[in-house]
């Protein structure tokens, strides 16, 4: 809703409020520059909630409604997830002749509303939005969450409750724990395929037991508040990493959960497009690097591990450098860094071993760079990952690195970019035909990027939410891939101080394909939805 004055004033005309009413609302607006002055009439208490919403239902020319349970009328979180709900204030009530009505309590922010839209589109509905109050939006999402998990027993001691925690999210498929200190509650949060799910909300009280028997078992300073890394080894399938950081409400912990001899899977199983030609041409390199480049979070040491059980063989010597070892493999040479010897430290020392092939866990820095760059020249042939946002940009991140053209262009072979996106969830999606919006979307692209997308005949998937995939609608995630094979032209390009975007359109005549083409395939082939690849890339 809108915050500013006018509806105040328009409330006053139509004799909703007082003018003195409206005043008290801007004195409190004052310590509350984030309300609105709508919620904060209702907070106040100067108005009939019902009347109020109507009448600013009628100075935006929308529809408005004040829901009640009794209003809400399907299973809310068959169509959006509780998180989705909590983080862009909307909650479903209704479903009539196709339409589901979606309450918001800010219909002016189009990104939000545009988001639910197409994802309520992308399960067959067309949305009918509605406005209400905030507050209204929060008792509605208070009455449907519950106060905890049912998997987690808030009661248990405070050994039991961390153990139920940490077991829960083992069953769950976390990768990460998230427990987080609030003004009122401890939060704990699960990060499964990527997004974040609150599991269980703890009374304030155990705070200081909870923080203490975690700072315990990650072995950890007691005394100190600054933040510390551990580990958690009780449980004989994980590696558990602990990460503490201060925040105004006391010590936010995140839990990171590492499966030991976790089973290295197949390159073309993480979603590599299934053509061996194209791998041995990326991988198969002698005298030279290799770089995956991706933000956090999106799988790159995953694709390494993959690549190296790809070409491990007895007749070689392998060698990886981690931070720290995720996954032992047999037949490897894994060390791993600590805070008194870095990646550049090993890698010295490594050359000196007579390897073949070594893996260098993440190019942080100008000397690791170097290093990396000078093995490729002696003979070696060496992986790694950097940040980045696509493949072309690895070059540009190298020279920011103070790598030459002339070692980049000599050096680099294949700089692969990828990301996660989630799967579809076999177990409730439910098949559709393309909308006419979708098939235009994907059509451009196809135009943009010279690829003939054939849509005849094609189906695609409504994300629906079940109790195995957390009510999201999608179960598991896979790699989208963009891959740059440095062939003469475009080192020619990159010696000569090319821009990244003169390199970039040479590729694209060479036959480079962005991340997006890779996504909308995996579209087409069923795995996974246009949402879910708009969501990851931003691609309308």
């Amino acid at each position: 809703m809108d915050r500013r004055q006018p509806i105040g004033i328009e409330l006053v005309k139509r004799g909703i409020v007082s003018e003195n009413d409206i005043k008290q609302a801007i004195e409190y607006q004052r310590s509350n520059p984030r309300e609105k002055i709508g919620d904060i009439l209702d907070i106040l208490g100067l108005c009939d909630p019902k009347i109020l919403i109507d009448a600013i239902g009628e100075i935006l020319e929308e529809k408005a409604i004040y829901l009640t349970m009794s209003d809400v009328k399907i299973d809310v979180l068959d169509y959006i997830s509780l998180d989705t709900m909590k983080d862009s204030k909307v909650v479903p009530f209704e479903i009539v002749a196709g339409k589901i009505k979606v309450c918001f309590a800010d219909t002016t922010n189009r990104r939000t509303v545009d988001r639910i839209r197409l994802l309520l589109l992308n399960k067959g509905l067309v949305m009918e939005k509605y406005i209400t109050l905030e507050s209204n939006i929060e008792r509605i999402i208070d009455s449907l969450e519950g106060t905890a998990s049912e998997n987690i027993d808030v009661n248990a001691d405070i050994s039991g409750l961390v153990d139920s925690i940490i077991k829960t999210a083992m069953e769950k498929r976390a990768s990460d724990i998230h427990i987080e200190p609030l003004e009122n509650i401890v939060r704990v949060r699960y990060r499964i395929d990527g997004g974040l799910i609150t599991e269980a909300e703890i009374n304030k009280e155990k705070q200081a037991q909870l923080i203490g028997r975690l700072k315990a078992i990650s072995n950890m300073h007691q005394e100190k508040q600054e933040s510390q890394d551990g580990r958690i080894l009780l449980y004989p399938d994980y590696n558990i990493r602990v990460s503490s950081q201060k925040n105004v409400y006391g010590e936010k912990f995140v839990l990171r959960l590492l499966k030991k001899n976790a089973n290295i899977r197949n390159i073309f199983e993480l979603g590599f497009p299934k053509d061996e030609e194209l791998l041995k041409k990326s991988f198969n390199k002698r005298n030279s690097i290799t770089i995956i480049a991706a933000p956090t979070g999106e799988g790159k040491t995953t694709t390494l591990y993959s690549i190296i059980d790809y070409l491990n063989d007895p007749r070689i010597n392998v060698t990886t450098i981690e931070d720290p070892v995720e996954i032992r493999i047999d037949g490897l040479n894994q060390i791993e860094i600590d805070s008194k010897v870095g990646f550049s430290d090993s890698l010295r020392t490594v050359l000196r071993q007579d390897p073949d092939i070594i893996l260098v866990g993440e190019i942080r820095d100008n000397e690791t760079a170097e290093i990396a760059m000078q093995a490729g020249q002696t003979g070696h042939y060496v992986l790694s990952t950097i940040h980045t946002i696509d493949s072309i940009e690895v070059i540009t991140r190298l020279r920011k690195m103070g790598i030459s053209n002339y070692d980049i262009s000599s050096i680099l072979a294949t700089s692969v970019s990828q990301r996660l996106i989630r799967r579809i969830c076999p177990h409730c999606a439910k098949e559709r035909d393309f909308t006419e919006e979708e098939k235009q979307i994907i059509q451009k692209i196809g135009e943009k990027y010279n690829v003939d997308f054939n849509l005849e005949g094609k189906k695609t998937y409504q994300a629906v939410g079940c109790k195995e995939c957390n009510q999201s609608g999608y179960l598991d995630r896979i790699g989208i891939f963009e891959i740059l094979n440095i062939d003469d032209e475009v080192k020619d390009l990159i010696s000569r101080d090319a821009s990244s975007l003169e390199i970039r359109k040479k590729a694209l005549e060479l036959g480079y394909k962005p991340l997006v083409v890779d996504g909308i395939n995996k579209v087409l082939d069923g795995i996974t939805t246009l949402e879910e690849v708009n969501n990851k890339l931003i691609i309308y």
